[in-house]
């Protein structure tokens, strides 16, 4: 039976994070993912590396200057992959916050950022609608302007994952799902099958570590792992737009009347709009947005953009994720005052689950893992080592010039990015934006060439 110090299970941006810090590390270490890698939450985020700034608003400061460490980290290390940008907050007559309150809390997040930041700015009236022309005007008062980073959050899972796979000691496989744990003596004997040959294979392992995020409630208990449920999960939908829907040079933060915020961000030469907190009532795995869910952003939109001609049409694509929001004691709070810090639980002593969190700062959770992983197997554990660049960046970049997509450039993507299904080299290889049901050419090429390519 093969052996392994640590079995991974879940391949989304944390799986992806301790399988690097890991390798790293020297820990013979396995992944292993019900569907793609970066399939679900982590693919479904506002795509941005950001603190939070609505977080300021819960006291949560020392979560919002990890985030703003962790994002100024991350756009030195992979520009490739994200870039800084410009964020307004418009003021209206009935906002909740009044200029001088807003400029004081722009203030502390640049200053929790150690002033890494590019500096906050207060905007009048019409400087608002220089930048932002299609806002509505009426009852505005100015803004507030200040930067954080925009990213391809599936690439940065997947080149998190190739990183460590340069490593000889570590495995991943896509499309295996973990179907029976057996605890035995010194760990577990895993028991995984291929979803694509209906293939089962039994290996041991040392420890199990579960990313498996707004799963984990369910799949705990059906693999026997002693477990109570600990997530209050929370539904976010996005849109995707076209470019034209909506006149704005700069990304929109909007609060809402009912209290939510909704992004505006221009990027992929589309615009995205997300995102909703809503209670999760559906099957979560491959979850979609609902016509409700939709027709409320919509709303939103045409109320602060009245003259933009917004409807369906405008639409490109829609996508929905869960955020693994872990319950307080007591829990009876708003899904948006649910603290986003995360948590390390131990049900046995060969077994983690980590989980909640922000996709910002996944490297500093799963270093937080791994700290306390590596020691155990007799090994020095070395927290700078995830601190270098990425090793292996993917072949069609997300942002800025793209190669032309020929069918040899094809070939290599499928065969060095691990791509199994046409949607894996569609949403996250390629990162399109189209619903790949819907598309006739994949950036130039015939859709039967690139299917043919698999």
């Amino acid at each position: 039976m093969k052996h392994y110090e640590v079995v991974i299970v879940g391949g989304g941006i944390n799986g992806a994070g301790l399988i690097r810090d890991l390798a790293l590390n020297g820990v013979k270490t396995l992944l292993l993912d019900k569907g793609d890698y970066s399939s679900q939450t982590s693919e479904a985020s506002s795509k941005m590396l950001h603190g939070g700034v609505r977080y300021l608003e819960n006291f949560d400061f020392g979560l919002v200057q990890e985030a703003l460490e962790e994002k100024n980290l991350w756009l030195k290390l992979t520009p490739h992959l994200c870039f800084e940008r410009d964020f307004y907050l418009p003021l209206y007559n009935y906002s909740k916050y009044a200029p001088w309150m807003l400029g004081s809390g722009l203030f502390l997040y640049d200053f929790l950022s150690h002033f890494q930041n590019r500096p906050f700015g207060m905007l009048n009236k019409e400087q608002t609608l220089q930048t932002i022309p299609s806002l509505e005007p009426k009852g505005l008062k100015g803004s507030g302007k200040y930067y954080d980073g925009v990213v391809d959050d599936a690439k940065l899972t997947l080149e998190c994952l190739y990183d460590a796979l340069i490593e000889p000691h570590a495995e991943a496989k896509s499309y295996h799902e973990v179907i029976e744990t057996k605890r035995v003596q010194d760990g577990y004997e895993v028991t995984y099958k291929s979803l694509m040959t209906g293939e089962k294979f039994t290996i041991h392992a040392s420890f199990v570590v579960f990313t498996t995020g707004p799963f984990t409630d369910q799949l705990l208990p059906k693999l026997n792992i002693p477990w109570s449920p600990q997530l209050v999960p929370s539904k976010g939908i996005h849109l995707w737009l076209k470019p034209d829907a909506i006149r704005a040079q700069g990304s929109v933060v909007l609060t809402t009347r009912d209290n939510r915020v909704v992004f505006v961000i221009p990027q992929r030469d589309s615009i995205l709009v997300g995102t909703t907190e809503t209670p999760v009532d559906q099957e979560m795995f491959n979850i979609t947005a609902t016509d409700g869910e939709v027709q409320y952003l919509l709303g939103v939109l045409k109320q602060y953009f009245p003259n933009s001609k917004l409807d369906h049409s405008s639409i490109i694509s829609t996508f929905a994720g869960i955020r693994p929001l872990v319950k307080a004691e007591g829990h009876t709070e708003a899904l948006g005052k649910v603290s986003r810090f995360h948590k390390i639980f131990r049900p046995d002593s060969h077994t983690y689950v980590l989980l909640g969190g922000k996709y910002t700062t996944f490297r500093r959770m799963t270093g937080e893992l791994a700290q306390e992983i590596v020691p155990r197997l007799g090994k020095r554990y070395l927290p700078n080592l995830t601190l270098n660049p990425l090793r292996q960046t993917s072949l069609m970049p997300t942002f800025g010039k793209k190669p032309e997509l020929t069918v040899n450039l094809l070939k290599k993507i499928i065969k060095t990015e691990r791509v199994t299904t046409f949607e894996d080299l569609i949403k996250r290889r390629l990162s399109m934006v189209e619903n790949p049901a819907s598309l006739e050419t994949v950036m130039g090429l015939p859709v039967e060439v690139v299917k043919s390519c698999f």
